[in-house]
């Protein structure tokens, strides 16, 4: 290229100081009580705080880290759970096949007064639908396998309301909860399927 071309002043050259100034990211400062060293460092700030952290120096970081424990708080039994649920990605599960407890299988398992509840109320959720059918219904998005699962957990059909949802769920809490069935255990498990199920309802915004 020619000294004189109108090209050649059309060039700019950066320093080497104004690179290094742009790369230079000045780092945050230790969030360690009293300590006034960068802090380079992320470390997380606990369970139920995802994806929020500390920032410390090298020192301080490894310190947190030594004794940094996310089950703190929580009982044996909280963190089986924890780790049982992990396994899935804390997502809920339902057995394959036929819920076994639709079917009848279980009733033994239940007291009189307790399937006499859920037989009422199965009643009077059929009769609230029905008269509704009448009104003009809003549109509704189609159901996913689960979302459907979930809903039939619940001994409820794909045109159940958010209202419908809520009712049912606090009527089956009562009905299954342990305290109302003498600690029996398979009253638990189902008492498991029927939080598992609403909270995922909840979590698809159907709640």
């Amino acid at each position: 290229m020619k000294l004189d071309s109108k090209y050649f002043d059309s060039i700019r050259v950066s320093s080497k100081r104004s690179q290094g100034a742009k790369k230079e990211t000045r780092a945050p400062l230790c969030q360690w009580k009293g300590c006034e060293k960068p802090g380079p460092h992320k470390a997380p700030k606990g369970r139920g705080r995802d994806g929020e952290y500390f920032h410390f120096c090298v020192d301080h970081v490894r310190q947190y880290n030594q004794d940094y424990n996310y089950f703190d708080g929580m009982s044996d039994a909280e963190v089986n759970s924890f780790r049982k649920d992990a396994l899935t990605g804390h997502r809920p599960t339902w057995k394959t096949g036929a819920n076994a407890w639709a079917h009848g299988t279980r009733d033994g398992a239940r007291t009189e007064e307790a399937a006499a509840r859920v037989a009422e109320s199965t009643v009077r959720m059929a009769r609230k639908v029905r008269s509704s059918r009448t009104a003009p219904s809003a549109f509704r998005r189609q159901l996913k396998p689960l979302e459907r699962k979930a809903l039939k957990t619940l001994d409820l059909g794909d045109d159940a309301t958010r209202e419908d949802i809520k009712t049912r769920f606090k009527e089956l809490v009562k009905v299954h909860h342990p305290d109302a069935n003498g600690g029996d255990s398979r009253s638990e498990e189902k008492l498991r399927e029927i939080l598992q199920a609403y909270n995922y309802l909840k979590q698809a915004g159907l709640v």
